[in-house]
């Protein structure tokens, strides 16, 4: 079956095509053409609005009321779903620092809940966010569970499931560079993150394999004292390191829209990603009583102003972000290009995971997971390997 998407603004990494049809076959782009479509079986009309890839999300813990460390499959399908809507259709479930029994439960659910996606996001791969990070940047981590990185528990953990994809460490533990070389020959993504290591030895972890850096100025260090001399921390050090890629929650909360503005002004455009980093408030009402973390061990929190905060509002309890509003924030507040907000929620996530041969970008041969939205980024069509899935 053929479809045809007419009448919209195609937004591509570098530019905006205007008056061209996207033709689908078979959950693929087949091909880019001027005007409209003649033989198509089926066309969606974009009534002038913006033709984006779909969003991928490397980093959410959940949403729409379920984390996915609730200990089901049904929970995981259900946060993915949420998240849909929102204009995802690609997705990395985050888990967090755990027992080791919650964590190989979670490898459980993973794998049934990838047999039982229907008509959802495409699963990307898991994002191990810990447990091995600094207790000085933990940060809602439960220190109850950190560890440092010794080669029989991580390998026992990177050994009980094929579908991580990336993962989260403080590279200045003991261990850590060792974890970094593995994680490198296993073909899995290496992040620093809840770390406090100064520039010296994120040097030496970038060349151990860490490219990448979990939530930008969320749990990490920064310029500092040490004996009279400063240092440069983990920030200073991800705009130093060329071709180091970040990534921020772009909430416009956990970041001023300033801060934002800086960090483009900073960094290449093509190493900065957007993330959700949500929890399972996640697009639910202003107001909404929600636990931070799993049902079992969850800490109650309260959606105010657009952020998750404890009850008595004296700090966040995590992000209730989604995907169309980290866009409309770069867009809107940090005044961003649009088609610059849009890659760095689309091409640039997949080349960091390197997945940048089949999705994130507009062009024949790429898998069809497409969003159509206006210029408000209020999503209007979701379509994942060619089916409209929302609304």
């Amino acid at each position: 079956m053929k479809a045809a998407i007419v009448n919209g603004v195609l937004i591509t990494p570098h530019r905006m095509v205007e008056g061209a049809s996207l033709v689908l076959k078979d959950g693929m782009i087949e091909e880019i053409v001027k005007g409209n479509v003649q033989d198509a079986d089926r066309v969606i009309d974009a009534q002038g609005n913006y033709v984006s890839p779909g969003f991928i999300d490397i980093h959410t813990h959940g949403g729409g009321g379920h984390d996915f460390m609730d200990g089901t499959a049904e929970a995981i399908v259900s946060a993915c779903k949420a998240h849909l809507a929102h204009g995802t259709t690609s997705i990395c479930p985050t888990t967090l620092t755990c027992p080791d029994e919650e964590l190989f439960a979670f490898f459980d659910c993973y794998r049934k809940a990838a047999k039982e996606m229907k008509d959802g996001p495409n699963l990307l791969g898991i994002h191990l966010e810990g447990p091995y990070f600094s207790l000085e940047q933990k940060g809602a981590q439960d220190p109850n569970y950190l560890k440092v990185p010794a080669e029989d528990d991580y390998r026992a953990i990177l050994s009980a499931s094929d579908d991580i994809i990336r993962m989260s460490v403080a590279p200045e533990l003991p261990g850590g560079m060792e974890l970094g070389r593995e994680l490198r020959a296993r073909g899995i993504l290496a992040a620093i993150g809840h770390s406090d290591a100064v520039y010296e030895t994120v040097v030496r972890a970038w060349e151990q394999g860490y490219t990448h850096v979990t939530h930008l100025y969320s749990g990490m260090s920064t310029i500092r004292r040490i004996n009279a001399f400063r240092h440069l921390g983990v920030i200073e050090s991800s705009y130093l390191i060329d071709g180091m890629t970040v990534e921020i929650i772009a909430d416009g909360r956990h970041l001023p829209p300033e801060l934002l503005q800086l960090i483009v002004k900073l960094k290449p455009v093509e190493d900065i990603c957007l993330v959700t980093d949500s929890m399972r408030g996640a697009g639910m009402p202003e107001g909404s009583r929600v636990l931070l973390g799993s049902v079992a061990h969850g800490q109650e929190c309260i959606i105010d102003n657009g952020v998750a905060v404890l009850p008595d509002r004296s700090a966040f309890a995590g992000s209730v972000c989604t995907a169309d509003r980290c866009v409309r924030t770069m867009y809107k507040l940090a005044k961003v290009k649009l088609e610059d907000a849009v890659r760095m929620m689309t091409s640039n996530p997949a080349r960091i995971l390197g997945l940048e041969k089949t999705k994130g970008t507009l062009a024949p041969g790429m898998d069809a997971d497409i969003v159509i939205f206006n210029d408000n980024v209020e999503i209007r069509n979701v379509i994942v390997s060619g089916r409209v899935l929302f609304p």
